[in-house]
């Protein structure tokens, strides 16, 4: 059983570095559906309201959240096929 998760370590590694780029551009297209052109706003970006930056984070952090657990769930998933053991 130790060895099924030792073995897991890199591929959940790999699949956090594609959630990531996955929930990006989710969020880039998110952005853009809720009728912004610019790029999602920086916390010290000065020309940017508090409103804005804030509903940029929670979106951002909520999409990137969703995604993740979405793609870890599916590589343990797949894992336990594959091996027939949970790795976590």
């Amino acid at each position: 059983m130790r060895a099924a998760k030792i073995a897991y370590k890199p591929v959940g590694l790999a699949l956090g570095a594609v959630s990531g780029m996955l929930a990006g551009a989710l969020f880039r297209q998110a952005w853009k559906g809720l009728g912004h052109e610019e790029d999602a706003p920086d916390a010290t970006d000065e020309d940017r309201t508090w409103g804005e930056v804030l509903l940029a984070a929670t979106l951002q952090g909520a999409i990137f959240a969703a995604v993740k657990a979405a793609v870890d769930r599916g590589g343990a998933a797949a894992t336990r096929r594959m091996t027939g053991t949970w790795p976590g």
